[in-house]
């Protein structure tokens, strides 16, 4: 390993000027330093990089294959380095964002499309998964911050959260639902517990946690077994199951809004209120947004907004 990689930055001028003198001229530093810092990259790696000619370097083939590995190094750290600087003015360069599934299907491209008109150099990666996915990817820096469900979050066990801000952005409601034929066949307008609990069910984990939650949430009791006819992970296969009659699923009743208004699912209503379901703008508890994130935030939040899933901030 090099002693000193400013070294090669001295080499990658003086090869690109073709003299010290025009290379200390763009470093603004002295002949002599630059003469210095090339002897001594010549010591370190143990290869002369130029031939001595009258006020003139004549690259050896060592300094040839130098250069070639350096040069791309230092075009794409230039880049870089306007980019970062660009971006201190007004929004640029890269945003990754996390965010659910079904949520991000659903909204982000949408938003994403409407904040690039007004910011077309701002470009975005988008993951979806639940949070076993992101938030590992946040503590790693992999995504700058993430949509977290926190329903799904508080039934994962995910290390320590104090190391995460947790700010509430979008808040949905949380039902059990099934098709009309199914409702109209098995439910039979029983809501109680024990006819509910003897329901096939559509679940997202073989624990069927989420289910239980429910079941929590409106009757006070988790200590249940349940009839589990299909798991999958996906959302998505959840509202398709509920739409093939196979059982009764958790869902978030905004995706599936249309449906509820032609009457072709049913949620099942108790004297309970709906489940509030936060969505909340995760980051890295002691990160520093830049510039770019703190825009899109606003942008964000004004867009869920008109969305209608703004958490009500008001109620207690």
């Amino acid at each position: 390993m090099l002693q000193n990689i400013d070294r090669l930055k001295v080499f990658y001028y003086v090869f690109s000027k073709g003299s010290a003198i025009s290379a200390a001229k763009t470093l603004n530093v002295s002949q002599s330093a630059v003469s210095q810092s090339i002897q001594k990259l010549e010591n370190e790696i143990k290869s002369p990089l130029f031939t001595r000619l009258h006020k003139q370097l004549v690259p050896t083939a060592a300094g040839v294959r130098l250069f070639a590995i350096t040069r791309p190094f230092m075009a794409e750290l230039d880049t870089c380095l306007k980019t970062l600087e660009q971006a201190k003015d007004q929004p640029f360069g890269e945003l990754r964002i996390g965010s659910p599934v079904e949520f991000g299907k659903a909204y982000l491209p949408a938003i994403v499309a409407a904040f690039r008109k007004r910011y077309p150099d701002v470009t975005f990666y988008i993951k979806l998964g639940d949070q076993t996915t992101l938030i590992p990817m946040l503590k790693k820096g992999q995504i700058d911050f993430a949509l977290v469900d926190v329903f799904q979050t508080q039934n994962h066990y995910l290390g320590n959260l104090d190391i995460y801000h947790f700010l509430p952005v979008a808040e949905e409601e949380i039902i059990l639902a099934c098709s009309k034929q199914y409702y109209e066949r098995s439910v039979k307008k029983d809501h109680s517990f024990k006819h509910l609990t003897l329901q096939n069910f559509i679940t997202y984990r073989r624990d069927a946690q989420v289910i239980k939650s429910w079941f929590k949430h409106h009757f006070g009791k988790s200590n249940i077994h349940l009839q589990a006819v299909l798991t999958v992970d996906s959302h998505q296969a959840i509202i398709s199951a509920i739409q093939h009659h196979v059982g009764m699923g958790i869902l978030a009743s905004h995706i599936v809004s249309k449906d509820f208004q032609r009457g072709q699912i049913i949620g099942i209503k108790t004297s309970k209120p709906e489940i509030k379901n936060q969505i909340s703008l995760t980051q890295l508890q002691d990160k520093i947004p830049t510039l770019t994130e703190k825009v899109f935030e606003k942008f964000l939040l004004k867009k869920i907004k008109q969305i209608g899933l703004q958490v009500d901030r008001t109620a207690k």
